[in-house]
């Protein structure tokens, strides 16, 4: 069960002691208190764990400072759908806006390389009317030989040049809770020129001990990739374990699924489960078209995969897209046959575009189809 409070209600307050008071007489109940910052007041919602059926509704919504209580109706507790849940959905960070309704292209380097790439990246993204970006710093390789990535050493001048070109967010794989304090201290070095999104890769989705220690923190939002080799639960439930530990700014992303089945494209594509997770939860949902495809291939109509693939999951309600890009795909240290070319960004935010455009023609259609099934009822 989940108990929202009177806005701005202070933990301080003698209403707020009391309501602790109390909850802490229940027999085999647990809580946790969670803050959450909205754009104009703080709320403070608490978090019921336990044998929780014995519980009424209607007498806990009656306890002092309580706005309303909530029945947890699926098994992700706090970033699910519950019945009877009204509050707003996404989060705001460093002045751009997440949410189930909106969308966010990010496109950028899979792997930071040289200055001068960096920011023939972020010049043209500025060109294009981009706030947001991929960088990636650390690198997970399957091969111990391969190029691991710049790492911390790369942090202070891309977070520089993201500030240049008005960058707002970055989205950055970590593989350990030290690159996220590497990333912290980076920014704090420089002033905060820019923000950065905190990214989980597949092969971490159930790395538990690194999930807890990001959740831990709610300064930096996260990107969590769903497992490549496990069910679409598992990888719900952990993003489950970041917002458990407090940080419920998470952005699920599908990247495919190793299979030959996808085969000839790197992973088979799971992009039509975007729907099905911003029914069961209340996350924004991305989609990684470039890991998914893998490659620069294109059909006979002279459209390539991934422009196939990125529109057919923003037409299903994607909200952020995250796109491989680099200025010489022949010289990336990682994923240059599936980097699309600086010249090709203003097609590809004009194809996603359109795909967005189709989405919300749909979602009309779906609206008005259902006003007339009610007034016939």
């Amino acid at each position: 069960m989940i108990l929202i409070l009177e806005a701005d209600l202070g933990e301080q307050s003698p209403i707020f002691r009391q309501l602790l008071t109390h909850l802490r007489g229940l027999a085999g109940i647990q809580f946790r208190v969670h803050r959450e910052q909205g754009a104009e007041q703080v709320l403070n919602e608490i978090y019921l764990i336990g044998d929780t059926k014995q519980l009424r509704v209607e007498d806990m919504e009656a306890l002092p400072g309580v706005e309303k209580a909530i029945r947890v109706s699926r098994e992700y507790r706090m970033l699910g759908r519950h019945t009877g849940d009204q509050r707003t959905h996404g989060f705001e960070y460093n002045g751009v806006r997440f949410s189930q309704d909106n969308l966010h292209v990010f496109a950028g380097l899979c792997a930071v390389d040289t200055p001068e790439h960096v920011e023939q990246m972020l010049r043209a993204l500025q060109d294009n009317g981009q706030v947001c970006a991929r960088m990636g710093a650390y690198k997970p390789r399957t091969s111990p030989y391969a190029f691991q990535g710049h790492g911390k050493a790369c942090l202070p001048w891309v977070f520089d040049l993201a500030g240049k070109y008005g960058i707002r967010v970055i989205a950055m794989e970590i593989l350990h809770e030290s690159h996220m304090d590497e990333i912290r201290e980076a920014l704090e070095m420089t002033g905060h020129p820019t923000g950065v999104m905190l990214q989980i890769g597949t092969r971490n989705t159930q790395n538990f001990a690194l999930l807890k220690a990001v959740g831990r923190q709610q300064a930096l939002p996260v990107l969590l990739k769903r497992g490549f080799g496990i069910t679409l639960e598992e990888s719900l439930n952990a993003a489950e374990y970041l917002a458990s530990e407090g940080n419920t700014k998470v952005i699920f992303g599908l990247r495919g699924m190793k299979s030959n089945l996808g085969d000839p494209h790197r992973n088979f594509v799971d992009f039509a489960q975007v729907p099905v997770v911003k029914r069961l939860t209340r996350m924004p949902v991305c989609i990684d078209p470039s890991h998914s495809v893998g490659s620069r291939d294109a059909g006979p109509d002279g459209i390539m995969d991934i422009f196939h693939v990125a529109a057919q999951g923003v037409v299903a309600g994607a909200n952020m897209v995250l796109v491989d890009f680099h200025p010489d795909p022949m010289t990336a240290l990682v994923d240059g046959p599936q980097a699309l070319l600086l010249k090709e960004l203003p097609w590809f935010l004009e194809d996603v575009r359109l795909a967005r455009e189709v989405y919300e023609e749909r979602r009309l259609l779906a609206t008005a189809q259902a006003d007339m099934v009610e007034s016939d009822s």
